[in-house]
């Protein structure tokens, strides 16, 4: 809050500064509430929760640096999930092709990582895959992260027709140990994506991610032998993607992820165990539709999430949702949704519903 107050009210007051240099500044954010119904036997449950809160401060430094500071401010606090800093960025702007980020943002994996949360929960969550292979609840054991990294990035768009870029790339070289931690093993992630736009609303694309995730403490082997220092497990994921979002108001929107590497056997950052049962392999999709009752206000939506934490139909668990939203002022949006679940990997049928209210400020 003190930076905010000397961007907006005293910097410009000082000798040799002007307006000019500071530009687009916004303080805002978002608050997502929820309730929801899960009817698995045994593990029935029935919540209120606050999903997620968020303030978010940004803006533009003499024309050609844009600047992020994005913060949670719910969950347990000392917790992976509590309060943290999610987003801490600088980025140079002045070429359209090569624009340089720097600092702890969104890995350049996959279309929907990067979406903004009350986006995605046109639907009540993020798919199962994304989540499991692109950090938030990921698979090998890293504490959840939002799908961000700490490094240094280069994206642009080229190749225009009529005034749109037909050509999208993004890399990025990051530590792959999540957000708001340092490196632990010296090695660097690569994650690279690439995506054509043919026609207006339409785009394919591909992405890689090559790396690995470390800890430093102790735990067991496959032997059951007691062992103590840094343990790495290499990481190596690919993505393919595909989205239609017409001038009309639909969406359809698609991806296939799979990823190769060994998960650790607990989410305690010092127990290096690794979960030999589950094995080095994991896929999944989902395709998602979105259709306008009233354009940019009232949607129809189903989607199909699969996830296949061992790669194969007996790990799988299939999720199949329908739901309405409906958008209130522009900023406030009610999302309700009804998921049937196929647990194959636990031999489970059950129903979930889930009602979520957010509110932009």
């Amino acid at each position: 809050m003190l930076l905010v107050t000397t961007l907006t009210t005293g910097v410009y007051a000082q000798k040799g500064w002007s307006k000019n240099w500071f530009e687009n500044l916004k303080l805002g954010g978002f608050v997502i509430t929820e309730y929801q119904y899960k009817g698995q036997k045994d593990n029935e449950s029935n919540e209120f929760t606050t999903r997620l809160v968020r303030l978010d401060f940004k803006g533009t430094i003499a024309k050609e640096f844009d600047f992020r500071v994005q913060a949670q401010l719910n969950g347990m606090p000392n917790s992976s999930s509590g309060p943290r800093i999610v987003d801490a960025y600088m980025e140079w702007t002045r070429f359209e092709f090569a624009r340089i980020k720097v600092g702890q943002f969104k890995r350049a994996f996959s279309f929907e990582n990067p979406m903004h949360p009350i986006t995605v929960q046109n639907f009540y969550s993020t798919s199962q895959v994304i989540s499991k292979l692109s950090g938030f609840s990921d698979r090998n054991g890293c504490h959840s992260s939002n799908g961000r990294d700490i490094g240094i990035q280069v994206q642009g768009d080229f190749l225009k027709i009529n005034d749109r870029n037909i050509l999208h790339y993004q890399a990025m070289v990051a530590n792959g140990q999540g957000i708001n931690t340092g490196d632990k093993d010296n090695r660097k992630d690569l994650i690279g994506e690439i995506w054509v736009s043919p026609i207006p609303g339409l785009r394919i694309g591909a992405s890689g991610w090559t790396g690995s995730y470390s800890r430093n403490g102790s735990g067991t082997d496959e032997n059951g032998n007691a062992i103590s220092g840094t343990k790495t497990l290499s990481q190596n994921r690919y993505a393919l993607s595909a989205e239609y979002a017409s001038a009309s108001d639909w969406t359809l929107r698609g991806e296939y992820l799979h990823g190769t590497g060994k998960a650790f056997k607990s989410s305690t950052e010092s127990d290096i165990t690794v979960n030999e049962a589950l094995g080095d392999k994991a896929d999944g999709w989902y395709v998602a539709a979105i259709a306008p009752i009233i354009k940019q206000t009232f949607h129809a939506k189903a989607r199909y999430d699969v996830y296949r934490s061992m790669a194969n139909w007996e790990s799988s668990k299939n999720n199949y949702s329908v739901g309405l939203d409906y958008t209130f002022l522009k900023r406030v949006k009610l999302n309700l949704e009804y998921i049937y679940v196929n647990d194959r990997s636990a031999d489970s049928n059950y129903s979930m519903v889930d009602c979520q209210l957010s509110v932009i400020f």
